[in-house]
């Protein structure tokens, strides 16, 4: 930590200052919450539990679930304390889930540029090995990324005031009650958030470009096919880093629009991906229904020889 440090706590002051609107907001939040939890749980035990969903795309599927069933979608909106301690978590685990997420969508985009413009060598080249370093890859980069975010943020001086006008744990806000000059730091936090964030879309924007190209000589039907399972892809990506962009690429200030950005970036995401990922693909529905189909019948069977 810093040379000087008298604060040991933060105060939280959320999204509103009405006690009332502060309580609804955690009780619709923590809704969305169990929600994301539930959803993402579905597609994972899904994925492992289908014989069919064994193509990379769902392996990488899983992973992201996993990513954004633990992402701290929680600690949201309701006015409290929180320790100096348990704020560095708070920042370490956004960064360090969010950071995966980001890296595993690149991981995806490169699965089907392979899947789409080589099909001949798709099964060579994104065999279970390769897919594995892929994945762990991913949570090593957002490990690294989250650990440094975290270091360059605990060993800065706190002296008070402790007030976060936020409901989140987050680098800007923190950034602004230091005791200390934070120019190089806030630098490094741009260079390493919002460069993450915009050289990943940037790459996958440079990916999409090429498979659409590729796909003018497809059929309409295998047209059709990519397209559906690329679309679910991009509406992902543009929903994960569009709002880490705003939020890092720029100088270390705090703007009004903040806590909303930083709110859609939490909730939305996590909530959305397992519907995206359901509702527009085909196999994954099919292998639900089997699986529920399944449970139900072996219920039922259990039923019977009880009575």
């Amino acid at each position: 930590m810093g040379a000087k440090n008298n604060v040991t706590e933060f105060v939280l002051l959320g999204l509103f200052q009405s006690w009332e609107m502060q309580r609804a907001c955690f009780l619709v939040f923590s809704v969305f919450h169990l929600l994301t939890v539930l959803g993402n749980l579905l597609v994972i035990v899904t994925i492992n539990a289908s014989k069919t969903l064994h193509a990379p795309m769902y392996f990488f599927l899983s992973h992201l679930s996993c990513a954004d069933m633990c992402y701290p979608s929680d600690t949201l909106v309701e006015r409290k304390t929180i320790s100096f301690e348990g704020c560095m978590t708070q920042l370490f685990s956004a960064h360090f889930f969010g950071g995966t997420e980001i890296f595993l969508l690149t991981a995806m985009a490169y699965d089907r540029y392979v899947a789409i413009c080589q099909p001949l060598h798709y099964t060579t080249v994104m065999g279970r090995r390769r897919c594995g370093l892929l994945a762990g890859a991913s949570w090593v980069a957002g490990f690294l990324h989250s650990i440094l975010q975290t270091l360059l943020t605990v060993q800065l001086p706190f002296c008070g005031p402790s007030e976060i006008d936020n409901f989140f744990c987050d680098v800007h806000p923190l950034l602004k009650l230091a005791c200390a000059d934070t120019y190089v730091v806030g630098l490094i936090v741009v260079a390493n958030s919002g460069m993450i964030s915009l050289v990943s879309f940037i790459i996958l924007i440079i990916s999409y470009v090429v498979i659409l190209l590729s796909l003018r000589s497809r059929s309409s039907e295998g047209r059709r096919k990519a397209l559906s399972t690329c679309g679910s892809h991009i509406i992902t990506v543009l929903l994960v880093l569009v709002p880490p962009m705003f939020m890092y690429i720029r100088p270390s200030t705090t703007l009004a629009a903040d806590k909303l950005v930083i709110l859609f970036n939490i909730v939305m995401p996590p909530l959305l991906n397992p519907l995206i990922y359901t509702l527009r693909n085909s196999e994954v529905k099919s292998a639900m229904r089997k699986i529920f189909r399944v449970k139900g019948s072996l219920g039922g069977e259990v039923k019977l020889q009880g009575i």
